[in-house]
């Protein structure tokens, strides 16, 4: 059983210099030995990079695909090798435009050329995605980018959620909000990418646009680099 754990102090602030010594791991309230203790450089990365395309998301794509392109050039810069980026959208369909891969420009370049149409398979897309990262070694990882509704999926949120549980990857969503009030916004659909964030172990992140939204993705990158 893999477990990936990332720490923080009170100050909210992530801890990377623990030793094995300092983790316990229960089994409904049984101790288990821990076998393999290893920091996040131990282990290549798989991410798969789900951009939400549907209509509704349309005229924020932009805003979006920019703070995508700072993510993947900081992730990959400095990276393990190894480490790579598939990169998917979905509408009423769920197309990958590239497989996992660490080219940079070619990730950049199919970024440049998406456009918004159509509904949104939000679940067929997480179930796809965990499909694709099930057979991947090391850690992995599903960032979605989303307005957070789910409109025309063949299937529900809790076979997206084995899916991903049984891939063993942890679901980061970022879920774009230009609007504050609650009027307007698909709640229904926020508190169901947290439901699944949460029981892969990721986070949801709930920016505006420019600085909040890099923002994320710096938090995002931040959890990625200090790992255990």
């Amino acid at each position: 059983v893999h477990v990936i754990a990332s720490v923080k102090n009170s100050k909210g602030e992530l801890v990377g210099a623990l030793e094995q010594s300092d983790f316990q791991i229960f089994d409904n309230g049984v101790p288990q030995e821990i076998k393999v203790f290893e920091r996040q450089t131990s282990q290549p990365l798989s991410i798969a990079l789900m951009i939400d395309v549907s209509g509704s998301t349309a005229k924020d794509l932009k805003y979006e695909t920019d703070s995508a392109t700072k993510f993947l050039r900081a992730l990959l810069s400095e990276s393990n090798p190894q480490d790579a980026v598939a990169l998917f959208t979905f509408d009423s369909d769920v197309n990958e435009l590239r497989h996992f891969t660490h080219n940079y420009p070619s990730l950049d370049n199919a970024l440049k050329f998406i456009h918004g149409s159509g509904g949104t398979s939000l679940y067929d897309a997480i179930y796809l995605a965990s499909h694709e990262l099930e057979a991947r070694q090391g850690r992995k990882v599903i960032v979605v980018i989303t307005d957070g509704g789910n409109t025309t999926s063949s299937m529900g949120i809790e076979k997206a959620l084995k899916g991903a549980q049984f891939a063993d990857a942890v679901i980061y969503a970022v879920v774009v909000v230009p609007i504050t009030n609650e009027a307007g916004r698909n709640t229904g659909g926020e508190h169901a990418l947290i439901f699944m964030a949460e029981g892969t172990g990721g986070r949801t992140f709930f920016p505006g646009y420019g600085k909040e939204l890099d923002n994320a993705f710096s938090d995002i990158l931040g959890e990625l680099r200090t790992q255990y």
